[in-house]
């Protein structure tokens, strides 16, 4: 006989599972904002954490040994974009392959003429639509040193599988109300626009220019700027923090002091 486990009494059961104290520590080092946030929120992380842990599969690529310290790390900042949500834990995703280092992939391109060939791309990460985000380790490495930067490699990858959610990976990813969208599209439009704008006259930006690229890079990109940069992404864009404050229903200023405050 084989035993069939409902999802929703699997879940209940990691819910009730104390969070391992080995984790715990990971999870405070390389998750810079986890000691800044509510209890609630910190509890709902560990919660989630669990979750995921639970229903995904790393494998190591290249290499790389897969460890408590990559699967918490990866899985914590994955998890951060779930938090105050309806989620299901991005429940299309079934594998994470983790490099050691950058890694080459193979993609078709088109030019001009319609003229297909196959190049190979140098990548720090890569989002599938068929169940599987790929990293790098020392650029996950990188974003846990430098969270602040705006630069996040486990968040500029997982905020494409959310976007993908809708069945498209275009920058429209589900939100909660269909009379949202309309507000949405004007912002991120915009805002959008306004970056390729600021790209080809080599204008300095606080969003990283590769969100200029396509409107999926755009959200993957600030999304990034959001959690780690929510201050200045506040002040100089006001309606897009605003938007995205919206979709993933927290406000990551809580968590960090703003650079212009004054230390007492």
């Amino acid at each position: 006989w084989r035993l069939c486990v409902s999802p929703r009494w699997r879940r209940r059961q990691l819910d009730a599972t104390p969070f391992p104290a080995a984790w715990l520590a990971i999870l405070r080092r390389n998750l810079p904002v986890y000691r800044a946030m509510w209890p609630d929120q910190q509890k709902q992380l560990r919660q989630l954490v669990l979750r995921f842990l639970d229903s995904k599969t790393f494998v190591g690529c290249g290499g790389q040994q897969i460890d408590d310290e990559v699967r918490v790390t990866i899985a914590a900042h994955a998890c951060l974009l779930l938090l105050n949500r309806p989620s299901h834990e991005y429940q299309d995703l079934r594998y994470i392959l983790v490099y050691p280092s950058g890694f080459v992939v193979d993609h078709d391109t088109v030019d001009e003429a319609g003229v297909v060939s196959e190049e190979e791309h140098d990548l720090v990460g890569e989002s599938w639509e068929n169940g599987k985000v790929i990293l790098a380790w020392d650029s996950v490495q990188h974003s846990v040193r430098n969270f602040g930067d705006g630069e996040n490699v486990v968040l500029h990858e997982f905020a494409h599988q959310l976007d993908q959610e809708s069945g498209l990976t275009n920058g429209a990813p589900l939100l909660y109300q269909r009379g949202s969208y309309t507000r949405w599209a004007e912002v991120f439009s915009e805002e959008f626009e306004r970056l390729r704008q600021d790209s080809e006259e080599e204008r300095q930006t606080l969003i990283d220019q590769y969100g200029a690229t396509n409107p999926a890079e755009f959200v993957a990109v600030v999304t990034e700027t959001f959690y780690e940069q929510p201050h200045d992404l506040a002040r100089e864009h006001a309606a897009l923090f605003e938007q995205l404050k919206a979709y993933y229903r927290v406000d990551p200023r809580e968590w960090q002091r703003d650079s212009n405050e004054q230390v007492h």
